[in-house]
């Protein structure tokens, strides 16, 4: 399953995925490139059936294989600050960011959420606006986690963060 996030406010388009399979993969390919993603994030382990290779082959992806952490948890502020910089980097080119983890409705839908908290938007209103398009996104642990979340950078004021809760 493929979910498209639109950041409100700031024109950053993200991907939550399920991770892809050996036989899977192929339905992933046109999104991918559709959505102009330029760097994937796999967040869970590698013994997962797709091959990154033919992935990257296929659709340009620059897959990013170095933020891990464990099902049902949070990430470490080593993990939050490469995807920062990753997410930061797609969003100043224009550029959709992807991001899977076994499911999509865990540590992906984390880090997702962390960006539009980065970008502007209340704590709450993040884990809402996540939820509203990945339903059974985020775990009671996760959601803690996000709600306590201080920004590392300053919010830059956006349109959104005027209207509170209104969703």
């Amino acid at each position: 399953m493929i979910t498209v996030i639109d950041a409100p406010g700031n024109k950053q388009r993200f991907l939550i995925l399920d991770a892809p399979t050996h036989d899977t993969l192929k339905n992933y390919i046109e999104p991918l490139k559709r959505e102009n993603v330029r760097h994937l994030v796999r967040v869970c382990q590698r013994h997962l059936d797709y091959d990154v290779h033919e992935l990257e082959r296929l659709t340009g992806v620059e897959v990013t294989d170095t933020i891990k952490f464990d099902d049902g948890t949070v990430p470490s502020p080593e993990d939050i600050h490469q995807w920062l910089q990753l997410s930061e980097d797609a969003q100043q080119h224009g550029q959709t960011i992807a991001v899977h983890c076994v499911s999509g409705i865990g540590r992906a839908p984390v880090l997702v959420t962390l960006s539009l908290i980065e970008g502007g938007m209340d704590n709450l209103d993040a884990i809402s606006y996540v939820r509203k398009h990945r339903r059974g996104a985020l775990n009671k642990k996760q959601v803690r986690f996000i709600d306590e979340y201080k920004p590392i950078h300053a919010r830059k004021a956006s349109a959104f963060t005027k209207f509170k809760r209104w969703f």
